[in-house]
């Protein structure tokens, strides 16, 4: 918990810093008087003048002095939008808020927890991107040389016991114990961790929820196979076997190959937008033609993404589920695409608007229509819309390949998310 300073202020110092190197980047206050939470943050001289610097977050200009931001409503975050995108995802917290539950019935002078709290629970080695928060001299979170804190593959069943415990409250002490730190991810509500690979790559471990009707695991992973198949960029994901249970392992894409951090920026940071604010993916390529490194690649690959989602009805496309990898100079590009999950029985209609005129994504026509806004000729788009039609149209035989591993049942009760009008509709465009 952060120091007291009176009954009514508390504020807490971090220092901010970058990569495994940890370059000083900047120093954040995050201070609490009364039900007012605000966060302020100052760039070090040294990272203004550094050959490599950027502007980390959209709403943290490269320039002196300090910057001030609070939560704008009861579900956002204090935070500056980048740092923001390292705070614990909803299942994260869920872990978060069960352990310090039991903690306050053994000590009842703890207080409640803050959003300082959860930006600090992450561990060191798996947060998001390539910001990393140190105090006193020590990276938050951190573990002494030649250990880990993020579990190896091997213990995948012991974690998925432990996240099966918590969603049925009937978690131990040494469940959410072993669970803090380890549940956190590029986002979401369901169960998940992340792991090391039999090689040493960070990824994420998907469980399935008790609440699930589909195999909602090997669904993912279809997913990512059918849009690696369509020329969407997707990390490397296979779905595992744990003792007759199906886990989703899928690489982290924001490390490189010797396990280098890189910084991320979710789409909704990228666009500066609170959580309940309507946003369009227009705007997404008006950033990309500013602040993107190959707008036009990534223009033409954002469309062929929302063709994607559209045809396996996957409707989860929130702006927290697109992301932006640094590049060099000051500028991003598209991260891989993820959380693409079908979804059998929902309303065929995007959660980001196409556009602000057009509203949300139903229909393969209105992405024709928009084409153009995504630097694609009409043409261009009609060959678009085809491969990934094509592509999709597998989704029987590639679900049920080995490596993902669907049974005719479970692929049954997937139809519904892959056989509708407007795949005839993609297939037969002109």
């Amino acid at each position: 918990m952060p120091a007291t300073t009176s009954k009514s202020l508390s504020t807490s110092t971090f220092e901010v810093c970058l990569g495994d190197a940890c370059i000083p980047v900047g120093q954040l206050k995050y201070v609490v008087q009364g039900r007012r939470e605000l966060a302020q943050f100052s760039y070090h001289a040294s990272w203004l003048d550094h050959p490599a610097r950027f502007e980390i977050s959209p709403d943290l200009p490269l320039q002196a002095g300090f910057f001030s931001r609070k939560a704008p409503g009861d579900r956002e975050s204090p935070f500056f939008f980048a740092l923001a995108d390292t705070e614990p995802d909803a299942w994260g917290r869920q872990v978060i808020d069960r352990a310090h539950a039991k903690a306050r019935k053994k000590d009842a002078s703890l207080g409640p927890l803050r959003e300082v709290d959860y930006l600090c629970a992450v561990d060191d080695f798996s947060r998001v991107g390539a910001l990393r928060l140190m105090k006193d001299g020590a990276a938050l979170r951190a573990v002494t040389a030649g250990y880990r804190s993020t579990p190896p593959f091997i213990e995948l069943e012991r974690i998925y016991r432990a996240t099966r415990a918590v969603e049925r409250s009937k978690e131990t002490q040494e469940d959410l114990r072993y669970l803090q730190g380890k549940g956190t991810s590029l986002g979401g509500m369901r169960p998940k961790c992340t792991i090391l690979d039999e090689s040493g790559r960070l990824c994420i471990g998907k469980f399935p929820s008790i609440g699930d009707s589909i195999n909602v695991t090997r669904g993912e992973v279809l997913a990512l196979r059918l849009a690696a198949d369509a020329g969407i960029d997707v990390p490397r994901a296979r779905a595992v076997d744990v003792n007759g249970t199906a886990v989703a392992v899928i690489e982290r894409f924001d490390r490189t190959l010797e396990g280098g951090r890189i910084p991320y920026l979710s789409a909704a940071s990228m666009l500066q937008a609170e959580r309940s604010s309507q946003r369009a993916y227009t705007e997404v390529v008006d950033v990309l033609m500013r602040k993107g490194a190959e707008p036009e690649r990534d223009a033409r690959q954002l469309w062929r993404r929302l063709v994607f989602n559209l045809l396996i009805t996957n409707t989860d496309d929130h702006l927290r589920n697109l992301g932006f990898l640094y590049a060099a100079n000051d500028q991003w590009r598209l991260a891989p695409a993820f959380d693409l999950n079908p979804m059998p029985g929902k309303l065929r209609e995007s959660k980001t608007w196409l556009s602000e005129d057009a509203g949300p994504i139903e229909t393969v026509t209105q992405l024709l229509d928009a084409c153009g806004y995504f630097l694609l000729t009409r043409q261009e788009a009609l060959r678009v819309l085809r491969e990934v039609g094509s592509a999709v149209t597998r989704w029987r035989e590639v679900g049920a390949a080995s490596d993902v591993g669907l049974s005719k049942t479970e692929l049954k009760a997937f139809e519904d998310a892959f056989d509708h009008d407007q795949m005839r509709e993609a297939l037969n465009a002109s």
